[in-house]
Protein backbone atom coordinates (compact mmCIF):
# COMPACT_ATOMS: atom_id res chain seq x y z
CA UNK A 1 0.00 0.00 0.00
CA UNK A 2 1.49 3.42 -0.94
CA UNK A 3 -0.39 6.76 0.31
CA UNK A 4 0.28 9.03 -2.78
CA UNK A 5 1.78 12.40 -2.41
CA UNK A 6 2.15 13.94 -5.27
CA UNK A 7 1.16 14.11 -8.83
CA UNK A 8 3.19 12.55 -11.97
CA UNK A 9 2.51 12.29 -15.77
CA UNK A 10 2.97 8.23 -15.43
CA UNK A 11 0.85 8.17 -12.51
CA UNK A 12 -2.52 9.91 -14.30
CA UNK A 13 -1.63 7.76 -17.23
CA UNK A 14 -1.78 4.49 -14.81
CA UNK A 15 -5.04 5.66 -13.12
CA UNK A 16 -6.60 6.65 -16.00
CA UNK A 17 -6.09 3.25 -17.58
CA UNK A 18 -7.71 1.21 -14.81
CA UNK A 19 -10.97 3.95 -14.71
CA UNK A 20 -11.04 2.87 -18.28
CA UNK A 21 -10.24 -0.90 -17.05
CA UNK A 22 -13.33 -0.50 -14.74
CA UNK A 23 -16.00 1.29 -16.62
CA UNK A 24 -15.47 -1.48 -18.97
CA UNK A 25 -16.24 -3.79 -16.36
CA UNK A 26 -19.76 -2.24 -16.16
CA UNK A 27 -19.15 -0.95 -12.74
CA UNK A 28 -21.15 2.29 -11.49
CA UNK A 29 -18.80 4.72 -10.13
CA UNK A 30 -19.38 7.99 -11.89
CA UNK A 31 -18.24 7.32 -15.47
CA UNK A 32 -20.86 6.35 -18.80
CA UNK A 33 -18.98 4.35 -21.56
CA UNK A 34 -18.82 7.52 -23.84
CA UNK A 35 -15.64 8.28 -20.78
CA UNK A 36 -12.89 9.86 -22.95
CA UNK A 37 -9.03 10.50 -21.70
CA UNK A 38 -9.00 14.11 -20.94
CA UNK A 39 -12.32 13.63 -18.66
CA UNK A 40 -11.01 10.85 -17.04
CA UNK A 41 -7.17 13.01 -16.88
CA UNK A 42 -9.55 15.57 -15.80
CA UNK A 43 -10.69 13.73 -12.81
CA UNK A 44 -7.70 12.09 -11.59
CA UNK A 45 -5.82 15.45 -12.30
CA UNK A 46 -8.70 17.19 -9.50
CA UNK A 47 -7.90 14.37 -7.11
CA UNK A 48 -4.51 14.52 -6.77
CA UNK A 49 -5.05 18.67 -6.17
CA UNK A 50 -7.05 17.86 -3.60
CA UNK A 51 -4.15 15.10 -2.10
CA UNK A 52 -2.02 18.12 -2.40
CA UNK A 53 -4.41 20.47 -0.62
CA UNK A 54 -4.67 17.71 1.98
CA UNK A 55 -8.18 17.37 1.54
CA UNK A 56 -8.39 14.15 0.13
CA UNK A 57 -5.68 11.08 1.05
CA UNK A 58 -5.71 8.55 -1.74
CA UNK A 59 -4.26 5.32 -1.55
CA UNK A 60 -2.79 2.74 -4.21
CA UNK A 61 -2.11 -0.98 -4.23
CA UNK A 62 0.40 -2.37 -7.13
CA UNK A 63 1.42 -5.70 -8.22
CA UNK A 64 4.31 -6.88 -6.75
CA UNK A 65 5.75 -8.27 -10.17
CA UNK A 66 4.43 -5.52 -12.10
CA UNK A 67 4.07 -2.61 -10.44
CA UNK A 68 0.94 -2.11 -12.10
CA UNK A 69 -1.66 -0.03 -10.31
CA UNK A 70 -3.90 -2.97 -8.77
CA UNK A 71 -6.23 -1.19 -6.77
CA UNK A 72 -7.07 2.12 -5.30
CA UNK A 73 -9.42 3.99 -2.84
CA UNK A 74 -9.80 7.64 -1.30
CA UNK A 75 -10.91 8.97 2.19
CA UNK A 76 -12.09 12.15 1.55
CA UNK A 77 -11.75 14.30 4.63
CA UNK A 78 -12.49 17.50 3.62
CA UNK A 79 -15.69 18.01 5.04
CA UNK A 80 -18.04 20.69 6.89
CA UNK A 81 -16.90 21.92 10.11
CA UNK A 82 -19.38 19.93 12.24
CA UNK A 83 -18.20 16.76 10.56
CA UNK A 84 -14.68 16.43 11.32
CA UNK A 85 -15.07 13.48 13.21
CA UNK A 86 -15.82 11.66 10.25
CA UNK A 87 -14.70 10.73 6.60
CA UNK A 88 -15.92 9.46 3.47
CA UNK A 89 -15.05 6.32 1.70
CA UNK A 90 -14.63 6.91 -2.10
CA UNK A 91 -13.77 5.22 -5.81
CA UNK A 92 -12.90 2.01 -4.20
CA UNK A 93 -11.23 0.62 -7.48
CA UNK A 94 -9.62 -2.34 -8.40
CA UNK A 95 -8.52 -4.03 -11.56
CA UNK A 96 -10.15 -6.65 -13.56
CA UNK A 97 -6.77 -8.36 -13.46
CA UNK A 98 -6.10 -8.39 -9.54
CA UNK A 99 -9.98 -8.98 -7.79
CA UNK A 100 -10.43 -11.88 -5.92
CA UNK A 101 -6.79 -11.61 -4.27
CA UNK A 102 -7.91 -10.11 -1.08
CA UNK A 103 -6.86 -6.22 -2.50
CA UNK A 104 -10.12 -4.37 -1.68
CA UNK A 105 -10.01 -5.78 1.68
CA UNK A 106 -6.82 -4.92 2.17
CA UNK A 107 -6.90 -1.08 1.19
CA UNK A 108 -10.01 -0.57 3.24
CA UNK A 109 -8.28 -2.10 6.37
CA UNK A 110 -5.46 0.60 5.44
CA UNK A 111 -7.68 3.41 4.50
CA UNK A 112 -9.73 2.33 7.96
CA UNK A 113 -6.17 2.63 9.83
CA UNK A 114 -5.39 6.04 8.32
CA UNK A 115 -9.13 7.76 9.52
CA UNK A 116 -8.22 6.38 13.00
CA UNK A 117 -4.89 7.52 13.10
CA UNK A 118 -6.65 11.10 12.15
CA UNK A 119 -8.99 10.55 14.38
CA UNK A 120 -12.15 10.16 12.64
CA UNK A 121 -15.17 7.85 14.35
CA UNK A 122 -17.11 7.13 11.18
CA UNK A 123 -16.46 6.38 8.31
CA UNK A 124 -19.50 6.72 5.37
CA UNK A 125 -19.70 4.90 1.69
CA UNK A 126 -21.79 3.69 -0.60
CA UNK A 127 -21.79 1.62 -3.58
CA UNK A 128 -23.85 -0.86 -5.93
CA UNK A 129 -26.19 -3.30 -3.54
CA UNK A 130 -26.24 -6.54 -3.87
CA UNK A 131 -22.52 -6.22 -5.74
CA UNK A 132 -19.79 -7.41 -4.85
CA UNK A 133 -18.32 -4.97 -2.97
CA UNK A 134 -21.31 -4.46 -1.36
CA UNK A 135 -21.01 -8.35 0.22
CA UNK A 136 -17.20 -7.31 0.85
CA UNK A 137 -18.07 -4.05 3.14
CA UNK A 138 -20.62 -6.68 4.97
CA UNK A 139 -17.90 -8.85 5.81
CA UNK A 140 -15.75 -6.33 6.95
CA UNK A 141 -18.13 -5.00 9.28
CA UNK A 142 -19.53 -2.31 7.69
CA UNK A 143 -23.15 -1.29 8.59
CA UNK A 144 -25.91 -1.06 5.72
CA UNK A 145 -27.69 2.50 6.57
CA UNK A 146 -29.92 1.41 3.53
CA UNK A 147 -31.03 1.21 -0.07
CA UNK A 148 -31.93 4.43 -2.81
CA UNK A 149 -33.39 2.41 -5.95
CA UNK A 150 -32.37 3.79 -9.48
CA UNK A 151 -29.54 6.10 -7.40
CA UNK A 152 -27.51 6.34 -10.05
CA UNK A 153 -26.40 4.89 -13.77
CA UNK A 154 -24.45 1.30 -15.04
CA UNK A 155 -21.87 2.93 -17.50
CA UNK A 156 -24.22 1.34 -20.27
CA UNK A 157 -27.30 3.68 -18.94
CA UNK A 158 -29.31 1.30 -17.20
CA UNK A 159 -30.45 2.45 -13.64
CA UNK A 160 -28.96 0.56 -9.88
CA UNK A 161 -29.98 0.99 -6.45
CA UNK A 162 -27.20 2.47 -4.37
CA UNK A 163 -26.81 1.03 -0.68
CA UNK A 164 -25.20 3.19 2.03
CA UNK A 165 -22.70 1.81 4.85
CA UNK A 166 -21.42 3.10 7.96
CA UNK A 167 -18.58 1.83 10.15
CA UNK A 168 -17.67 3.11 13.79
CA UNK A 169 -14.00 3.11 14.54
CA UNK A 170 -11.95 3.05 17.87
CA UNK A 171 -9.75 5.50 18.68
CA UNK A 172 -6.31 4.34 19.65
CA UNK A 173 -5.68 5.75 23.23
Amino acid sequence: MEEVKESSINLISELVDLTFNIVQGGASVGFMEDLTVEQAKKFWTDVLNKVKEQKIILIIARDAFTHRIAGTVQLQIDLPSNQTHRADVAKMLVHTDFRRMGIAQNLLQHIENIAIDLNKTLLVLDTVTDSPAYIMYQKCGWTIVGDIPNYALFPNGTWCSTTYFYKSLSIKA
